[in-house]
C-alpha cells in the first residue's frame, strides 16, 4: 500500500488554500473544516497523518468522540475552503451549504468529499495537546495570542489515494 500517495500534491494546497478535514463522531454527526497545517511521517513503525484542531472549534469535540477522519484536497475548491474556514458547524450544515456530496471511503465508517482529487483515510490512534509553555515565544505570540492551543490528532493512515 502506498501510504504517501498524493502527499506532494497535498502539500501544494497548504497552508493556503487548504484542505478539508472530515469527521463523523460516535453520535453520527458529520462536519468538515478547513485545515492549513498537517504532518505526515512514521511513528511507532506506523504511517501517521497528524492534524491540528483548536479546542474552540466545533470539530474539536467531534474529533474527541470519533474513531476516524479523512483529509481531502484538490484544485478548484477555493470558495468552499474559504466558506468552511469561516463558518462553524455549530451554526449550520457546512456540507450541505458548500454543496458537498459525502461518499463512502475505502475504509468502512470513513466518508470522503466526492470530486476531491486526494484522499487520506485515518484511524485516530493518539491525541495530545500543544503545551504553550514549551513553544518558542515568537510562535506562541504569532499563532496563539489568545492561548487557544491546538490539539494534535495522530491518525494511522489506513489508505491514501488519488482520483484524476
Amino acid at each position: 500500500m502506498k501510504y504517501f500517495e498524493g502527499f506532494e500534491e497535498l502539500c501544494g494546497f497548504l497552508p493556503m488554500p487548504g484542505a478539508f478535514l472530515t469527521v463523523k463522531d460516535n453520535a453520527g454527526n458529520v462536519n468538515v473544516m478547513t485545515i492549513g497545517w498537517l504532518s505526515l511521517g512514521i511513528i511507532w513503525s506506523i504511517p501517521v497523518l497528524n492534524v491540528l484542531v483548536r479546542p474552540s472549534r466545533y470539530t474539536y469535540q467531534m474529533m474527541e468522540n470519533a474513531k476516524y477522519f479523512s483529509v481531502n484536497a484538490g484544485p478548484g475548491f477555493e470558495k468552499e475552503l474559504a466558506f468552511c474556514g469561516s463558518h462553524s458547524g455549530r451554526d449550520l450544515d457546512k456540507i450541505a451549504k458548500a454543496g458537498f456530496k459525502l461518499v463512502p471511503g475505502k475504509t468502512r465508517g470513513v466518508s470522503v468529499i466526492e470530486n476531491c482529487g486526494i484522499f487520506y483515510e485515518c484511524e485516530i490512534i493518539h491525541k495530545t495537546k500543544i503545551i504553550g509553555e514549551t513553544l518558542p515565544p515568537d510562535i506562541k505570540k504569532k499563532y496563539y495570542p489568545s492561548g487557544d492551543f491546538h490539539a494534535v490528532y495522530s491518525g494511522k493512515i489506513l489508505c491514501s489515494y488519488k482520483h484524476t
